[in-house]
């Protein structure tokens, strides 16, 4: 895939560099800076921007900022974020508006090379992918605790690793079930918190983390 990478540190940039070539990743530029990081996108769109929240020149939300920006001006490009932390306002404005091919994760899952890479790719194919710490703390801060009280272990699980944005069969996989438990899981999930999932998986996907973010 065609990739274009925003990180202040040079260090984590040079590195991600590295580990994208050798993976066979075509990197288009790699750059420190937001307002360098949408020229890169304007000059040459890729199929997926990496990039870290908190960038130059006041280390808050510029790169947030511009992954914002991109996701309107160029909506066919996925949009990885990268956070040293998990804030919830950060993953609640990802959530809003066309929200396909959008992931977050935290700067520590990068070092899991396997993990990182499963998660760009999902980004670049126009699904979800967010940190498993993430969907941990928007499941313990959601205001929703009452319905989520109606899920069973299994549905909490199942509901876990659908927000991360796993497909039925990856939930099969990674829980050791059938696939068609995982559908009917799904289905009990949407049932009980009174959610509809729309068509397609990402719809149900991000109609799950938009619940949870509220």
């Amino acid at each position: 895939m065609r990739v274009i990478l925003a990180e202040d540190s040079t260090l984590l940039r040079e590195g991600l560099v590295r580990l994208l070539a050798e993976e066979g990743h075509e990197v288009l530029a790699a750059v420190g800076e937001a307002e360098s990081l949408l020229k890169a996108v304007a000059e040459n769109p890729p199929d997926v921007v990496v990039a870290d929240v908190r960038m130059p020149p006041t280390h808050t939300d510029e790169g947030l900022r511009a992954a914002l920006e991109i996701r309107e001006r160029w909506p066919r490009v996925g949009v990885l974020v990268l956070s040293q932390y998990v804030e919830k306002r950060y993953a609640t404005e990802l959530l809003t508006g066309e929200t396909e091919g959008v992931g977050y994760l935290l700067k520590d899952r990068v070092v899991q090379v396997d993990e990182f890479l499963d998660a760009l790719e999902r980004v670049a194919d126009g699904r979800a992918a967010f940190d498993p710490e993430v969907v941990r703390q928007l499941l313990g801060r959601t205001s929703h605790t009452d319905l989520l009280a109606r899920l069973t272990a299994r549905e909490r699980a199942v509901l876990a690793e659908m927000a991360q944005g796993h497909t039925n069969a990856a939930i099969a996989r990674r829980l050791h079930i059938s696939q068609s438990g995982v559908e009917k899981h799904i289905n009990a999930i949407f049932d009980k918190l009174e959610l509809s999932g729309g068509e397609g998986y990402s719809r149900r996907v991000l109609a799950v983390l938009r619940y949870l973010g509220s």
